[in-house]
């Protein structure tokens, strides 16, 4: 009651403001214009816009304030640094809240995973809520480190920063009707449930929709959103690294449907983060496109917080949290200082606030291959045709190819004049011993090998190689550094960047993590990996039976169509 008493005390005039924004251009998300006025604040909240004086007063004249950014839908392990780290990455660019979906951490840790989550954030200058990972494992087609009931999630629903269940992907679940499916979403009682439903259409889609999905951040097409959209979900116009999707969705924003569309990232990478932004890189994407600019700041801001149900945060507007960006101009999207909670966090690209101690012996050491037996790396030969993985570029999809292949002693070998290489997939959460081998086309990988412990969406350890020596040398290594990204040729360990936490993140610098990864990128492109995949990128989304047509779990090969397990040979 005394923070009410002081906001209204500083908003009548009776008492000077704890800090003012001068003679700022102020944003108003609710009639989409900016107007001139200060900007008082008290004890982290706003108190009002007109004219103020503070204790402490900062001039803004000629300079444009708006609420921070709010990122609808992000895994924030892709950016392969911890939390702190991700924050002091962000905040800068200007995104004070995201919703986080620890969906990555929790298919290697569990519910650990979760915690960490959650206690890793708990101190940022970043306002972190969580979607409650609602597919774990995402299917039945490969082994993940664990596997979360509704019993499980119990733990966290009433959570203060728990706002419901994250992307429900098990749409043949929900249409099927699946009890397991249905526990979780009754689990989330009146909180949100995120949808995950790529392609679907129809009665389908209603019926999804029906069983109380809210949102889909995972549209391609205006005509995928529209649809949405007439039926009353919320969609998020996503722009990541691996799926960029904002341009093709802005037709579906509209005066009557621009209310219910906010931004996402889902996963972004530490170079695009540091070269091109992150919210803040959406918005300037938006408006050169010629989106109209009230439209796009609602969808950075008010949007998300109403979906959310955060009822003070997105506007600069009485009663509501200061969280609050300045920007000298409209244009290049970089804010000058960015205000969370009226204190300031970062100024001229720089956070301003502190790492603090975060207990993570949960999610280190989490890498157990089990018996490194070479013997797994044989591709038994039935016939001299083999089912080979296509790569498509700048695509997650890949073609089902079957194609004549060399035999050896009763195994298909690689066969490097037509750019064919061996894929590997080794259980890493258990010990089994599991091992799925296939064939891949189009890497353009002539000597080495290259592995990753960064698998969607069980994150098992992938290799792709052209030569067993190499593929187990990159074993061993990734064994020893726990987790992360290995590339070896000629027997010889050419790179390596160790990824302690959960075989996912590390807890160095973004940039030095980037730099690391910008030499790593040019070892595969030295050892023949093509302009137009991204080596790493590339291995993440082999393995992820959900994206067609053929991958490769440590169960062996995927037919994703029609999502069963099927012989390499032909």
């Amino acid at each position: 009651m005394k923070r009410v008493q002081e906001l209204v005390d500083t908003a009548l005039g009776c008492f000077d403001a704890d800090l003012v924004l001068k003679n700022g251009q102020v944003f108003n998300v609710f009639t989409g214009q900016f107007t001139k006025g200060d900007v008082a604040i008290v004890n982290g909240y706003i108190a009002g816009i007109g004219q103020y004086n503070g204790r402490k007063e900062i001039d803004v004249t000629d300079k444009y304030i708006t609420p921070g950014f709010i990122d609808g839908h992000v895994h924030m392990e892709s950016a392969m640094v911890s939390p702190a780290q991700f924050a002091c990455t962000i905040v800068p660019n200007g995104t004070t809240t995201i919703i986080a979906d620890p969906h990555e951490i929790a298919n290697v840790a569990g519910i650990e995973g979760i915690r960490y989550m959650l206690s890793a954030t708990e101190q940022l200058a970043l306002n972190v809520y969580i979607m409650l990972p609602s597919c774990v494992p995402a299917t039945q087609l490969e082994h993940s480190g664990a596997v979360l009931t509704a019993k499980d999630l119990a733990e966290f629903i009433q959570h203060p920063r728990v706002l419901g269940l994250g992307e429900m992907m098990d749409y043949p679940g929900v249409l099927g009707k699946s009890e397991t499916v249905f526990e979780k979403i009754r689990l989330a009682g009146g909180k949100l449930v995120d949808g995950h439903a790529p392609g679907l259409t129809g009665k389908d889609l209603t019926a999804y929709i029906a069983a109380g999905i809210c949102s889909d951040h995972e549209c391609v097409t205006p005509e995928e959103a529209t649809e949405r959209l007439a039926q009353g979900m919320y969609v998020m116009l996503r722009e990541g690294s691996a799926a960029r999707n904002l341009l093709q969705l802005l037709p579906a924003v509209n005066q009557y449907t621009v209310n219910r569309c906010l931004f996402a990232t889902d996963d972004r990478h530490p170079e695009d983060l540091l070269e091109e932004g992150h919210i803040n890189y959406l918005v300037k994407l938006a408006v050169a496109a010629g989106t109209d600019l009230a439209w796009v700041l609602q969808m950075a801001t008010i949007n998300a917080a109403n979906y959310f149900r955060l009822d003070d945060l997105g506007a600069v507007a009485p009663g509501y949290r200061a969280d609050l960006l300045v920007f000298d101009n409209l244009t290049d999207w970089q804010p000058r200082m960015v205000f969370k909670d009226g204190q300031l966090a970062a100024e001229n690209g720089k956070s301003l606030f502190m790492n603090f101690f975060v207990d993570d012996k949960w999610v280190r050491n989490m890498l157990y291959l089990g018996d490194l037996d070479r013997g797994k790396l044989r591709i038994p030969a039935h016939s001299s045709c083999a089912r080979v993985i296509g790569l498509v570029p700048h695509q997650l999809v890949t073609t089902a190819l079957e194609l004549a292949m060399p035999v050896v002693q009763g195994e298909f070998v690689p066969d490097h004049s037509r750019d064919i290489v061996k894929l590997v997939v080794w259980e890493r959460h258990k010990g089994t011993g599991q091992v799925g081998v296939g064939l891949l086309q189009g890497l353009g990988l002539k000597n080495g090998a290259i592995a990753s412990t960064i698998a969607h969406d069980s994150h098992n350890l992938v290799v792709v190689g052209t030569n067993d020596d190499d593929i187990m040398l990159a074993i061993k290594e990734i064994e020893h550094i726990q987790g992360g990204l290995v590339i070896t040729a000629q027997g010889q360990i050419m790179g390596s960047l160790s990824l302690p936490l959960a075989g996912l993140m590390t807890d160095q610098e973004i940039g030095v993590v980037q730099q690391q990864l910008a030499v790593l990128h040019q070892i595969a492109r030295s050892l023949g990996v093509k302009a137009e995949y991204d080596p790493f990128m590339t291995l993440a989304f082999l393995s992820l039976p959900v994206i067609p047509a053929l991958k490769l779990t440590d169960q062996g090969l995927v037919d994703v169509t029609a999502f069963q397990l099927v012989s390499v040979s032909v």
